[in-house]
């Protein structure tokens, strides 16, 4: 059974009553720069029940995206805590975030 997606990333099945009733809903995305070039995108998705960040990181000279998560956390509260330190150490590395 192929892992379900949403804009291209994974999303961690969680099986909470909230998600059935409603779906998984997209809360944001960030979308990292440097020098013109991808850095990283990190999507946060409310289950209802949980919240998942996805990351897909471009590492330089690679020719794919890397992966890595999902990362879970038990409310969006946690999850943005999550996305502000990353956007923040992005920011610190020279990186231009985005909202989408």
């Amino acid at each position: 059974m192929a892992t379900p997606e949403i804009g291209g990333l994974r999303v961690a099945a969680t099986g909470g009553a909230a998600a059935v009733a409603t779906g998984p809903q997209e809360l944001f995305v960030r979308h990292a720069r440097r020098d013109g070039r991808s850095v990283a995108v990190l999507r946060a998705v409310d289950y209802g029940d949980s919240c998942v960040v996805e990351a897909e990181v471009f590492p330089a000279g690679a020719l794919e995206a890397v992966r890595p998560g999902p990362y879970t956390f038990a409310d969006t509260h946690q999850a943005t805590a999550f996305v502000t330190e990353a956007v923040e150490a992005l920011m610190y590395l020279g990186c231009d975030v985005l909202a989408q």
